[in-house]
C-alpha cells in the first residue's frame, strides 16, 4: 500500500495513495481529506459487545471506517493528539502487535483488529480495560503522544504506565508498584508495567494524562 507519513515527530499524519479498488481501515473520525469518489463504510470490530467495551472503557470508537475508491485517489488521516505516527509491517501468521487504547490509527485490509478485555491488569496499566490486537498481513499504523521510543527487551524492562503504547505479545507483562507501598505512593511514579522476555515495546515520550493534569486548572 503506497503511503507517505508527514509531520513526524511532532505532528504525524498519513496520506494513502490508493489504487482502484484498494481499501484501508482507519480509526473513526481521523480522516482529514480525501479525493472525490472515495467511499466510507463503517466496520464493527469484534462484535457489538466488545466494540461497546472499546467505546465505554477503552477510549476507542465503536466503529472503524473502511475507505475504498473505484478509481485512483488519496486519503489523509491524522490522530487526535500531536505526536509520532509509527508504521509496522505485519508479516502474517503469528506476527501481531498489542496496543493501548487510543493508539490504533490505520491498517491495511488484511490486518485484523480485534479486542481483548484486559480486566483490572489492563485498566491499571493505562492500556484501558480493552487492549487492541492487530494481526494478519500488511501495514499497521499507530500513534504516540510526543516522540516514539522503541526499546528492545532482552530480560526485563520497567515502564511507567502512562508511557506505554504498544508491545509484542511474546512479552510477559505484569502490573505493580515501584517497590514498597511507600515507594509507590510517594515516589510520584505510581504503578509500573514490568515486561519480561524477548520482544519490542513502543513508548511515548510524554504521558497524555500529565498534560491533562497540567491543563485542568486553566479549564474554568
Amino acid at each position: 500500500m503506497e503511503h507517505q507519513i508527514f509531520g513526524n515527530p511532532d505532528r504525524g499524519n498519513i496520506t494513502f495513495f490508493l489504487s482502484a479498488g484498494e481499501k484501508v481501515v482507519v480509526e473513526a473520525g481521523s480522516m482529514s481529506f480525501m479525493t472525490a469518489g472515495a467511499e466510507a463504510r463503517p466496520r464493527l470490530v469484534g462484535g457489538f459487545v466488545r466494540s461497546a467495551a472499546r467505546l465505554l472503557f477503552g477510549g476507542e470508537s465503536l466503529f472503524l471506517t473502511e475507505y475504498s475508491t473505484a478509481t485512483a485517489g488519496c486519503l489523509a488521516v491524522a490522530p487526535a493528539f500531536p505526536g509520532t505516527v509509527v508504521h509496522r509491517e505485519l508479516a502474517g501468521g503469528d506476527d501481531a502487535i498489542l496496543m493501548a487504547a487510543g493508539a490504533f490509527l490505520a491498517g491495511g485490509p488484511e490486518v485484523q483488529i480485534t479486542t481483548a478485555l484486559g480486566g483490572m491488569r489492563g485498566l491499571l496499566s493505562g492500556a484501558g480495560i480493552v487492549v487492541l490486537r492487530a494481526a494478519g498481513r500488511g501495514p499497521l499504523f499507530f500513534n504516540t503522544y510526543g516522540a516514539v521510543l522503541e526499546r528492545r527487551v532482552e530480560g526485563e524492562l520497567v515502564v511507567d504506565t502512562g508511557h506505554l503504547v504498544a508491545w509484542e505479545p511474546a512479552l510477559e507483562w505484569t502490573i505493580g508498584g515501584m517497590g514498597s507501598w511507600k515507594s509507590t505512593l510517594l515516589s510520584g511514579e505510581g504503578l509500573v508495567c514490568r515486561f519480561r522476555g524477548s520482544g519490542t515495546v513502543w513508548l511515548q515520550s510524554r504521558p497524555l494524562s500529565g498534560f491533562v493534569r497540567w491543563l485542568a486548572p486553566f479549564c474554568h
